[in-house]
């Protein structure tokens, strides 16, 4: 099953994406809103609200699937080849970070740039995992049960103020800069074994298989829920492959009129253009 949060002259509204229509969820402003009732597969599978025709649907009208969760947990150095390509060894545990709701942007929305924080900013596409249940001091296999989907996340970073102290969180959160959708697929529908890319103007950027995480997602939701309880609607980004701007010799970046595609194979596409503020 394929959920989205859909934006309409009436407001935003959970819908159940089908293969021809955008069914929406009524009662349910969002996807987070919905995931908050225990009972929101089944209210999600019988939803009969009006139905958009996918074909009549502008890009735009897609929001992030999941507007304001309560945490947005990230995941840097999880992918074997890109730890390699920065040098490192693989890490005994996860290295964590936040975000706030306010970085996140839909799937076809501008990134928005302010022109200080413009000069090193980078790409780094990511397997998003959606909490569908509370998550407290879970084991890895109780974690898969809390698990309500996945979706595509591309955690835009500015690399200059990553790398201004030893802590990354100030460059990672920049406003209205993280795209984020367009849909959330539930665990029958998609297995953590496809294809992840990242296109700047149409170059490949990044190029790997979510299958390379060194820690998966239930390890993830696992380890994270013995630090802080996990509420239905966070999302934890996974960390991102190999191929960042920011490695390559000479470092290559977002620049004003760029355009960041983000594809995972089974998720979906983001496709964003970058708009440096004067």
């Amino acid at each position: 099953m394929k959920l989205a949060t859909l934006r309409t002259p009436a407001g935003t509204v959970a819908v159940r994406v089908d293969e021809t229509d955008a069914v929406e969820i009524d009662g349910y402003a969002d996807v987070g809103a919905l995931l908050a009732n225990t009972d929101w597969r089944s209210i999600a599978e019988t939803a009969g609200g009006l139905a958009h025709p996918l074909d009549g649907i502008a890009d735009t009208a897609w929001a992030p699937v999941v507007p304001a969760p309560s945490k947005i947990v990230c995941v840097g150095l999880n992918y074997r080849n890109h730890i390699l390509e920065m040098g490192r060894e693989l890490p005994e545990f996860p290295t964590l970070f936040a975000k706030y709701p306010e970085a996140l942007v839909g799937p076809y929305d501008e990134i928005v740039l302010p022109g200080y924080a413009s000069h090193a900013v980078d790409w780094e596409a990511e397997l998003a995992v959606v909490i569908g249940t509370k998550a407290r001091r879970l084991s890895p296999e109780q974690a898969v049960g809390a698990i309500a989907g996945y979706s595509v996340l591309n955690d835009v970073t500015m690399r200059d103020y990553q790398y201004r102290t030893p802590e990354w969180f100030q460059g990672k959160t920049f406003e209205a800069t993280t795209p984020f959708g367009p849909f959330l697929v539930t665990p029958d529908a998609y297995g953590v074994d496809t294809d992840i890319r990242t296109e700047v103007d149409g170059e490949v950027m990044q190029h790997s298989n979510t299958s390379d995480l060194v820690f998966g997602p239930a390890a993830l939701v696992s380890y994270i829920s013995q630090i802080v309880t996990l509420n239905p609607g966070d999302v934890i980004a996974s960390g991102t492959p190999g191929g960042v701007g920011h490695a390559r010799k000479p470092p290559r970046y977002l620049g004003d009129g760029a355009v960041l595609t983000t594809v995972i194979e089974g998720l979906g596409t983001l496709h964003n253009p970058v708009r440096v503020e004067g």
